[in-house]
């Protein structure tokens, strides 16, 4: 009996061999430089923050480089596993324009030569890596029961040694084949270990992208690569073949994933596989109400969850930018120096990523949503928006699609020149700053006056402004003449200085008669170019509006 025959009862079923499964996974035909990178989540529905970055990252590295991004579903914890959980994360990315060249597109299809990309359907392949291993000498099966592994835990906690599976602690190691082989012939339940050659008193040095050398003391753990009930692999045997079979250039992972690199590496090296390279990413931060910096949680922080920024209206571009500002320190300095310039022409450095962690401010990520809307123009504005209003704000959709040019024209008001408003964080701002503009909304509002209250006076000021001074030809410099005209006649001051220097010489000034004619035809007293509203309303909507208020 030899190890052949010790691999053939483990695996029974198992006819491809690791020969067969190369040749399917060739070398990849790329201009030299051209990244392959990875996002790789488990199917658990949706995507927060932290994976966004990772995700985005990954995303730009590989298009900066002209090479591949892909999506590989890692279900291999079937506990995690949620219904329509990859056809979640598909959607996340897609609202933030992450589109992947290979991998998958739906629940259950996909794009690419090197799948398949959900790892429960790689089973075969792994099983095949495994009996190599198996029949090597370089994996073994295991029996021992949870039971006796806690026993284990206990001993090693009690001597204050290294907690885990490994040399005198790793009993079923020293099993002879044929000891092994009668206890699976005996229906005896194992696991598959994969079999340490390392030496803990060695060193091994990860070539951190982002953070440098980092040394570790050699794996020499017998860590579970196949498991028991259902015939998974662990995550660390099968994210290594993957990454190898699928030609990975550059991993980018958590930091708390640094620990485990060990293994990694030990699993490449006996394997054979070139090695990835690693960058391994600083987490998610928040500031805390006690100012205390934790980890972003998608338990307890709404903004951890990448739906609240599509619901919110955050254009997916800003969203980009702002991931951009904290993944690359340098990235702000640069955008804010090139206005013109796309984030496509920004390329990432990993000397510039923080690894310390990323302070996740939303308030900056609304500041950034705000900049980025105010540069746009109103057709983009427009085009962009109404996706949005169709499933969020179905009123607002029904007539912006009503009056497609009139809404154009709205959003043009102080749009394009070199301060552009900044009215809008989201879309869904925009309601609640263009609602007045439409007739089918303006009703039973409430008047925003501020210094002029007195309706008499009210009506005075706007009786005499629409009979005797304002006609809509006008241009804004006779517009504004003939506003201070009328502001002198009623007894106000029409120049500020004037009216600061003694006030007590006029009933108010002509800011005052200006928010009366706001507030009268907007119901608000804060809105955008007056001038520009009053030409767009026209005379007829002007005069119905004058005439509701009582």
């Amino acid at each position: 009996m030899n190890l052949h025959d010790l691999a053939d009862i483990m695996f029974p079923n198992v006819t491809l061999t690791v020969e067969e499964i190369e040749k399917k996974y060739p070398e990849r035909n790329l201009e030299d430089g051209a990244e392959v990178t990875r996002f790789a989540p488990s199917p658990t529905g949706f995507v927060h923050m932290g994976s966004l970055l990772s995700a985005f990252q990954d995303f730009k590295l590989a298009k900066d480089t002209k090479g591949i991004f892909y999506l590989r579903i890692e279900d291999t914890d079937t506990l995690r596993t949620v219904e329509n959980g990859i056809s979640g994360i598909i959607s996340d990315l897609a609202n933030f324009d992450i589109y992947p060249d290979e991998g998958m597109i739906s629940e259950t299809d996909s794009i690419g030569n090197y799948g398949p990309y959900i790892q429960s359907e790689r089973k075969e392949i792994y099983h095949a890596y495994a009996k190599y291993l198996v029949e090597k000498g370089l994996a073994y099966p295991c029996f021992c029961s949870k039971e006796s592994l806690d026993e284990t835990r206990k001993i090693q906690e009690l001597n204050k040694e290294r907690i885990g599976y490994y040399g005198s602690y790793a009993r079923c190691r020293t099993l002879s084949i044929e000891e092994a082989y009668e206890k699976i012939q005996n229906g005896e339940e194992f696991v598959v270990r994969f079999k340490s050659m390392g030496d803990f008193n060695n060193k091994i040095t990860l070539n951190d992208r982002m953070r440098g050398k980092i040394e570790f003391p050699e794996n020499d753990m017998d860590i579970v690569i196949i498991k028991s009930n259902d015939k998974l692999p662990t995550y660390h045997f099968a994210h290594v073949i993957d990454d190898h079979l699928m030609h990975t250039t550059t991993v980018m992972r958590g930091e708390e994933w640094i620990p485990s690199y060990p293994i990694h590496h030990d699993l490449f090296k006996t394997l054979g596989f070139k090695e990835p390279l690693y960058a391994h990413l600083g987490l998610v931060l928040k500031i805390d109400e006690n100012g205390t910096r934790r980890k972003l949680s998608k338990r307890k922080d709404p903004e951890a969850s990448v739906s609240f920024y599509h619901e919110k209206g955050i254009p997916p571009e800003a969203t980009k930018l702002y991931l951009m500002t904290i993944a690359n320190s340098n990235f702000e300095e640069w955008f804010l120096n090139n206005t013109t310039g796309k984030l496509e022409d920004f390329k990432m450095d990993f000397s510039k990523m923080s690894e310390s962690g990323t302070l996740f401010d939303v308030e900056k990520l609304f500041n950034i949503s705000k900049n980025y809307i105010s540069r746009m123009t109103c057709e983009e504005l427009y085009d962009k928006s109404l996706p949005w209003m169709k499933e969020y704000d179905k009123e607002l959709y029904e007539l912006m699609n009503k009056y497609y040019d009139y809404t154009k024209a709205i959003f043009n008001i102080e749009r394009g020149g070199e301060k552009p408003r900044k009215d809008y964080a989201s879309f869904s701002d925009i309601r609640k700053g263009i609602w007045y503009m439409y007739d089918e909304l303006f009703k039973d509002v409430n008047y925003e006056y501020q210094k002029i209250t007195d309706k008499e006076e009210i009506k005075k000021i706007l009786n005499l402004y629409f009979k005797e001074y304002y006609d809509i030809n006008d241009d804004k410099d006779t517009w504004f003449s003939k506003m201070k005209e009328m502001t002198e006649k009623l007894g106000y001051a029409a120049n500020m200085k004037d009216y600061k220097k003694n006030p007590d010489n006029y009933k108010g000034n002509i800011a005052d008669i200006s928010t009366v004619i706001r507030v009268s035809i907007t119901s608000k007293s804060q809105t955008p170019d007056l001038y520009e509203i009053l030409k767009l309303l026209g005379k007829e909507r002007i005069e119905k509006r004058i005439s509701l208020i009582k």
